[in-house]
């Protein structure tokens, strides 16, 4: 595999966890802070928005995962998408801690 393919795959990872608390914040019908509120990132976007939001996460992240030829049969790849997973799984928790005090 070439570079390019790792690199896609931890973007994928990255784009699929940060579809998970768009999704989840969006469905249960709770605002949540996306690119899109005021002031960016901080504010709360309305549900609607981090369900679209979301699912703009999970096409970008499925397409990614897909072209970056992430498999189970290659640890390296899996390795680095789950890497892109974590890094942003917990820059996010790192973000959002204080959400509910602005």
């Amino acid at each position: 595999m070439h570079w390019y393919h790792y690199f896609s795959g931890f973007l994928a990872g990255m784009f699929l966890s940060n579809f998970v608390p768009h999704f989840v914040k969006g469905v249960c019908g709770d605002p949540f802070p996306t690119p899109f509120s005021n002031p960016h990132g901080r504010g709360l976007s309305t549900p609607i928005v981090n369900v679209l939001w979301a699912l703009f996460n999970l096409t970008a992240g499925f397409l990614l995962f897909r072209f970056g030829k992430v498999a189970a049969d290659d640890n390296l790849s899996v390795l680095i998408c789950f890497i892109g997973f974590i890094c942003i799984s917990v820059m996010s928790a790192m973000n959002f801690v204080h959400k509910d005090k602005a």
